[in-house]
């Protein structure tokens, strides 16, 4: 869940990387030249528009950073974190009541319909409150801009900004243009990405699609009855798997029939300093690849990808390092803290990655009794548990990672990092291909 949201798409992308003609050349096939001015107009429009939305996207990035440092500022001087802030002032808004929760059950009933009633209720719940609640925090923001005197400094957008340059004051610390840049540049990566995704995504249509026609005409037939022969006639378990797995080998036989070259490529991502701390790991400390992994246990995507992530390094036997960082989204999740607490006193007695296997698959029950249960199952001496439970120390450690994971710009769970540059793609494949790409060569 994204920190504050940002009121428009951004397709932020740096002018030099994605300044496109349309006349530039994607890829190209035997006797066939694949263009930008070939992609779908919405697409072409989208990198038209650059130019504009570059602009307007800093300035947002920029009012993003200065939030953070003001709500930082307000959480210290409250003496909590600063997820804790938002979610106190989150847990102001009332529920809405049946006959609105019904409303809108009504108005999405077949969207909701393959939901469990209760998490149903609960998404309608999350839907209603989520517009009061960004209203207490815009007001929040609001008062506390003032509180901390935040001013403007510099413009972000003049063409030359020094590292040394003010660009806004909170609290009477300035935010320097070094900071401003190294705040933006994975945003900026994480938009460029996306672009080259609808890019690629389209462009790997395109070219699918003009194959199977110039081959069907070479052989006489029309494009569905090669695709039958080649797909359809060929299935036997008539499963979704089966005909994705035939559909790839059809497209890898054209690509490779006609000579298909990729010319055009996504950006690669930023190389991050992140620290592995002293946090709980797996995996000899020699190994070529680290994969950090910062992870909220309360989070149903953190659980849906940690059994994909530990499936790709099971394929690098002794080759990779994991390691586990606290990330509760305190302003979502009402049991993540304690559940990392709870881990954090788990890997005190030396069994936080069995602790962690039951937090994940029993996110519903996080409970603080549900948590010394669990304690039970692998075998942790109960005492114990609850003091180093409890211990301020057990706290501080995960103060300390989200503080480090905010500072590398971190704003949703699970965000998993392998040599210092984040996955975007969170499957046993993107993990795969990333760990592979890392190797030493």
């Amino acid at each position: 869940m994204k920190f504050i949201k940002i009121l428009f798409f951004i397709f932020v992308l740096m002018i030099g990387a994605f300044a496109q003609r349309t006349d530039d050349v994607l890829a190209t096939a035997t006797g066939m030249t694949f263009r930008l001015r070939d992609l779908s107009p919405e697409t072409q429009k989208d990198v038209a528009d650059l130019p504009v939305k570059i602009p307007k996207a800093r300035l947002s990035l920029l009012e993003q950073l200065v939030s953070r440092r003001v709500f930082d500022a307000e959480a210290k001087a409250r003496g909590i974190t600063m997820g804790k802030l938002l979610a106190d002032e989150k847990a102001k808004v009332k529920d809405p009541s049946d006959a609105e929760i019904q409303k809108v059950f009504d108005a999405n009933a077949d969207k909701l319909a393959e939901l469990s009633p209760e998490n149903a209720r609960k998404q309608v719940i999350s839907f209603l409150r989520n517009g009061p609640e960004q209203k207490l925090l815009g007001d929040l923001y609001t008062q506390l801009k003032i509180k901390y005197k935040v001013t403007s400094g510099k413009d972000v957008n003049v063409g030359t900004l020094a590292p040394t340059d003010t660009v806004a004051t909170v609290d009477g610390k300035p935010i320097t243009g070094k900071e401003f840049e190294d705040w933006v540049r994975v945003p900026l990566y994480e938009a460029r990405a996306d672009m080259a995704d609808v890019i690629l995504d389209e462009l790997d249509e395109l070219i699918y699609n003009t194959l199977v026609t110039n081959d069907a005409k070479s052989q006489g037939l029309d494009s569905s009855a090669l695709i039958a022969r080649e797909v359809s006639n060929k299935m036997k378990d008539f499963t979704d798997e089966e005909r994705m797995t035939l559909e790839m080998a059809f497209r890898n036989s054209l690509s490779a029939k006609y000579k298909v070259n990729i010319l055009y490529s996504e950006p690669e991502a930023p190389l991050e300093n992140i620290s592995v701390d002293d946090d709980p790991a797996s995996g000899p400390s020699t190994a070529p690849v680290t994969v950090i992994m910062f992870s909220d246990f309360q989070c149903s995507a953190c659980a849906a990808t940690h059994p994909a992530l530990k499936k790709a390094i099971e394929q690098f036997p002794g080759k990779v390092r994991f390691v586990v960082r606290d990330f509760p989204l305190e302003s979502i999740h009402e049991n993540a803290f304690a559940a990392a607490r709870a881990a954090n006193a788990a890997n005190a007695q030396g069994k936080f990655f069995e602790y962690t296997e039951i937090l994940y698959k029993n996110q519903g029950a996080l409970d603080a009794a549900s948590l010394k249960r669990y304690a039970t199952q692998v075998g942790l001496n109960a005492a114990q548990f609850d003091i180093d439970f409890n211990a301020e120390k057990a706290a501080a450690e995960i103060r300390k990672d989200v503080a480090d994971g905010e500072a590398y710009g971190i704003n949703s769970t699970p965000t998993i990092f392998v040599n210092g540059r984040r996955v975007r793609r969170l499957s046993v494949d993107g993990f795969v291909q990333a760990i592979q790409k890392s190797m030493p060569k």
